[in-house]
Order: structure tokens, then sequence, then C-alpha cells
């Protein structure tokens, strides 16, 4: 129906858009289409939008004396929450899921309330899309004790009044005066005579009011009348001098409104400012009449209520609500939806739902039996939901327990993660992250458990298997389980010693003095002069291998290494300097060192069998020892003397 609030459905994976209908409209082609109002989630909106809405959901509860709730309930409580905005489109009617209900938070309400509702949600800030900012809306109903009026005692009979009365207030009109009612009537027609005559003698009110009666009508208009009651006012009541008044000796006096004020292009400007905005006057002033002040829009918009003008378009609006659908009844959707994972034997899903192993636990509630299941997240993660936490999640667009990835505190540590919490903690998620890693190739982690995980490990080793565990990392552990077993074990395992297995180590002098004897060597380059580019490199790619220089190959001997440090080989280190060396990107380089092979290195690995490719490939730190073939000697060139020993002359 036309106002509701209703979910409508855009992703079979992704939580529903909560939408305000404003309008329902017939297609051409016999559909049914609404113009419907934008609502945000928290979700929708950035980071420091969310921090903004987290204060001033800090200030109300101070401020409306809130009761104390949980955890669980404060992180369920941002799924209620919605953000209101000026923004419309058209959805079709075929996508709507159900109705919700939508409500101005106000500071009498109880928060904890909205959680025992289903399909209830509040807002109290308006977000901009374009703009990406929240303000408060101006729509807001102010009521609260700051907003009550205080209300002195009463004073007792046969006391006075002390207060100073010209401070408190303005007196305007005297109702205990002299005048009789016929007397002021007649008072206010002279008054409206003498507005018509000083709109005749104007020469731009003649304009406007060309004919005499828009300068009667325009006379006689609230502005005039309280112009008159205020001069009877000042002059006491009296009505020779009030008469004066109206005419002083520069000509009569001309009193004029908003109305008058205001003319026929800026009314149409603000009819159509009236009907994009509604009664938003800021947005009215800014966007249409910004040479008009906020008072004079304000003042103009309850005149203009006033005239036929909008008599005339009030009822051509409700003709055209007559015309219009007023609702539409939409089916019960029955269709199941893709992310289901369906039962072995059964017609495969879509999104990864087949295939899922057995025994994982829900993501949110991390319950392990459930009707149905529903894929949940990334397919390569085979996170799933079970049936009531799906339910949640389509409606309000998050978990029933709060993360880490989404910033809560949990009341109590867990030793293990899940997976979206463990994705959220990953550098790879942000582009900032990414960047530092493509800037250093080596990137440090730590995996921190509890003092109850650990133990944990050692008393119910049965139970948990680290070495199976180990071998098959993606398999879930029901960490849950093997907590509850080794809270059994503990008072059990107290009383008889653990044995641990001592390990030596050596001192740090130890380590760093074995650390510089297996450090590779750093030969100088010699100075010299450079050596030309071979030419089997000229029309090679210039890639992260090809920018650096080839190490000559001398004096073959018996044996080789393959970390790059010579043995009773007489293979040298990379002393060749390289021409025209190249910046290279730390994100295209491959790793940090990059070893290059030679001609006759390559020749080498040809004598070596397939074994000893394989030994090398293991043990790369062992040299290598290579039987060469001897190489042939070169056959002695026959000397062929010559029939004469003459010169031999050749003649053209």
């Amino acid at each position: 129906c036309f106002e509701d609030y209703v979910y409508f459905e855009n992703s079979s994976s992704n939580p529903y858009l909560i939408r305000r209908i404003e309008e329902l409209n017939k297609t051409a082609n016999g559909n049914v289409e609404a113009k419907v109002v934008c609502l945000f989630r928290r979700r929708d909106i950035s980071t420091n939008l969310n921090t903004l809405a987290d204060s001033n959901a800090r200030d109300f509860e101070e401020e409306s004396k809130q009761p104390s709730m949980s955890e669980q309930q404060k992180h369920q409580l941002k799924h209620r929450e919605l953000f209101l905005s000026r923004q419309f489109e058209s959805l079709p009617a075929t996508h709507i899921r159900g109705k919700c209900n939508v409500t101005l938070l106000n500071e009498t309400d109880v928060l904890t309330g909205y959680l025992e509702r289903e399909d209830c949600f509040f807002y109290s800030l308006v977000f901009d899309p374009v703009q990406k900012t929240l303000l408060a809306d101006q729509g807001e109903i102010r009521v609260g004790s700051k907003y009550q009026a205080e209300i002195p005692d009463k004073l007792a009979e046969g006391d006075l009044d002390n207060r100073v009365q010209e401070k408190l207030e303005t007196k305007v009109w005297d109702p205990n005066n002299q005048l009789k009612d016929p007397q002021i009537d007649q008072f206010l027609v002279v008054a409206r005579a003498v507005g018509t005559f000083a709109r005749a003698l104007d020469c731009s009110s003649s304009i406007r009011q060309p004919s005499l009666h828009m300068s009667a009508a325009a006379a006689s208009r609230d502005i005039t009348l309280f112009h008159a009651m205020d001069t009877l006012q000042k002059n006491s009541y009296d009505l020779a001098k009030a008469m004066s008044t109206l005419v002083p000796q520069g000509g009569p006096v001309l009193c004029r409104d908003e109305m008058e004020e205001w003319s026929a292009s800026e009314a149409m400007l603000f009819e159509e400012a009236l009907e994009k905005y509604g009664k938003d006057f800021n947005d009215i002033r800014q966007d249409f009449l910004p040479w008009k002040s906020l008072a004079s829009v304000v003042q103009f918009y309850y005149m203009w209520k006033t005239t036929d003008r909008y008599i005339q378009q009030k009822r051509l609006k409700a003709a055209e609500a007559d015309s219009k659908l007023k609702q539409v009844y939409i089916p019960t959707y029955t269709k199941p939806n893709p992310n289901q994972i369906n039962a072995p034997g059964s017609k495969p899903g879509m999104n990864g739902a087949t295939g899922y192993q057995k025994g994982l636990s829900c993501e949110s509630c991390h319950t392990a039996q459930s009707q149905q299941w529903y894929a949940w997240g990334p397919p390569n993660m085979q996170c799933r939901l079970c049936a009531s936490c799906w339910i949640y999640w389509k409606k309000y667009g998050g978990l029933k327990t709060p993360t880490q990835l989404e910033g809560a505190t949990r009341a109590a540590p867990r030793g293990h993660m899940t997976r979206q919490e463990v994705q959220g903690m990953s550098p790879f998620t942000s582009s900032a992250g990414r960047a530092k890693l493509l800037a250093k190739n080596r990137q440090t982690f730590i995996l921190q458990t509890t003092k109850l995980t650990r133990i944990a490990r050692r008393v119910c080793q049965d139970i948990l298997q680290s070495r199976r565990a180990a071998r098959r990392p993606y398999a879930s552990i029901n960490a849950n389980a093997v907590k509850a077993e080794c809270m059994i074990r503990l008072p059990k395992a107290a009383k008889s010693a653990v044995k641990n297995r001592l390990i030596p180590r050596p001192s740090l002098i130890n380590i760093v003095k074995e650390l510089a004897v297996q450090a590779p060597l750093k030969l100088k380059a010699p100075r010299g002069a450079p050596t030309p580019i071979n030419r089997n490199q000229v029309n090679q790619p210039r890639s992260a291998s090809a920018l650096l220089g080839k190490r000559p190959f001398d004096n073959v001997s018996n044996t080789l290494s393959t970390n790059g440090r010579p043995f009773a080989l007489g293979m040298r280190a990379a002393t060749q300097s390289v021409i025209k060396r190249q910046k290279v990107s730390q994100g295209d380089a491959p790793n940090p060192v990059v070893f290059v092979a030679t001609k006759d290195t390559r020749a080498l690995r040809k004598h070596l069998t397939q074994a000893e490719m394989r030994r090398v490939a293991r043990k790369p730190h062992l040299p290598v020892r290579i039987k060469l073939p001897v190489p042939p000697r070169p056959l002695p060139v026959p000397i062929i003397p010559s029939s004469t020993s003459e010169p031999i002359v050749l003649e053209d």
C-alpha cells in the first residue's frame, strides 16, 4: 500500500533492501512498479559515518537514560537502525518480500523494545548519498523533559507579582479598552480603504494589481488589520490620533506581506520546489530561492496555503491519487533460494552450494544442526548459516552474534575465530594492506592462542589430534567440545605433573656466528670496461631476470655449488657489471634474490641424470659432482703447398 515500508530483494545472497512506497504505477506492458524512498543500513555507509552514528547513539542513550544492555543486544540494535534519505528509485513490485515497520526514534522509546518485536526498525539521522553526510532529521518530535515548560508555583491570595512584566512579554492588545466593537470594526474598514488608496498611488502596486478588485483584496489581508490594531494600541485607543497615524503628512501608510512582495515567477519556483522537497524550507531556499530569507519562505508558505491556488493543486493531487493504484496484491514468494545447500542426490545449487563438507557449523550461532543450510560469504570459504540465522541475515543485514570482523569486543576470549573474522584481519582486504605487502615481500604475522587453548592441546590430545589437524588445516575443529572436555579433565590432570620435554637452545652469539658462516660471500665487482651485451639477449624482453648480468664460467672442474658460493669448481660469482640498470618494482620482483644461470651452467645440467637433479633440488646446500666428457681434440689443418713461389696476379 501507499507509504508502507517493505522489503525488496535485489540479490539472492545480499540482505533485503528497505524502502518506503510513495507511488504504485502500472507500466505499458502490464507490470507494476513502485516509486520508493531509499533507506540505508549501517553496512551501506562509510566507516567515518558509522563512527558519527555511534557518537549520536551514545548521546541519545545518556540523554534518555536507557537501561544497560549486553554486548549482543548492542550489536543487534545496530542492525535495527536505519538512515532516511531523499533518494527515489523505481523497483518492480514482484521483488517485494514482506512488510516492516520503521519509526522515528523518540526519547521516550526504550531501545530494547525494538529487539523484542520482529521486523521493527528506527531512524534518527538523514543520509545524503551524494554529499556523504549524516544530519539530524528536522522533523523530529520534541518530546522529553528538556522540551517541557517550567510552570512556576501559583501565587497565593493577596500576594503581589514582583516580576517586571515588560521584560517578560509585550502587550499588543488590551481587551478592556474604552472602544466598543462597532467602533473597532469601523476603524478597520477605514484602514482597508486607506490601504486601497495607498496601492493606487504606488506605481509598483498598480502594476501587480491593475484592477480595483485586486487592490482591495490585497488591502484586506491580515497585514493591514494587524497594522490597524497596533495603531490603536499605540494611541491608547483614541480614534482621532489613530486616524492621523494612518494618514500622516507624507501620504497614506502602505502595508505589504510576503504574498504581495513575491512575483508570479517566484511563486512558480516555490511551487516547483515544494513538489520536490516537501516542507524542507532550507533546501527550498538553498536550491530555488537563495535571494529570499528563510523567514520569508516560511511566511509565504503559510500565506500560500490560504489562496485558491493551493486549493486547486490539492484537488488535482487528490484526482491523480484516485486514478493511481492504491494497493497491489503480492503472493507469497515460494521459490527456493539459490544459496540453499542441497542434500546429496538433489539438484545442485548455485554459488558453490554443493560440495560442502560435513561437520561445518553455523557462522553466526555456531550450531551444527539445522533443517536447511544456506551458503554464505565467498564460495571458496565454504561458510554457511542455519535457517534462522539466514532469515536474520536477510532481514537485518548482519549476524546474531558479534564478531571481531565488525569491531566488537567479546565478553570472554575465544580460542578460535570464524572464517569471516580471519578474512577481515587479513591485510589483503584493503588496498592499503595490499600496497604494504607489495612494498615488503616478507610479511610477518603471528597466531596467538589463549592459555586455555594451550592447556587443552596437552590435556585433550586424543580428541584434538593435533598432527591430523595440521595435515588437514581446512577441516573445522569443534573447539567448544574440546574446551568442555578440557574443563572436565583439568581437575584430574592438575594432580599429575605434565612431562615437558626440554629443548636445548644455543646462545645468541653462537647463532650469529653460524649465520655469518652460512651467509653467501659478496665479492666486489672489478673495475674495467663494461662487457657488451650478448647478441642472444638483444631480442629478448627486458624482464626482471634480464636486468641482471650473466656470470662467466671459467676453468670447469669437477664440483659445482647451487647456492651461489664457489667450491673447487672454477665458477665465479656475479662480477659482471650491468649495462643500463633499471629500477625493478617490488611488486614485479618474484623473490628478493635472483640467480641467473649462464650458458655453460645450462650445458652442465644436461650431463645430470633425473635422479641427480632431484637430489640437488632436495639438498641445495650440497655440492654437485659432474663427470664431464673429454672434449675432442681439434684436427690439424693440412697445409697445401703452392705450385710456385711466384705471386698470383689477377687481371681484369
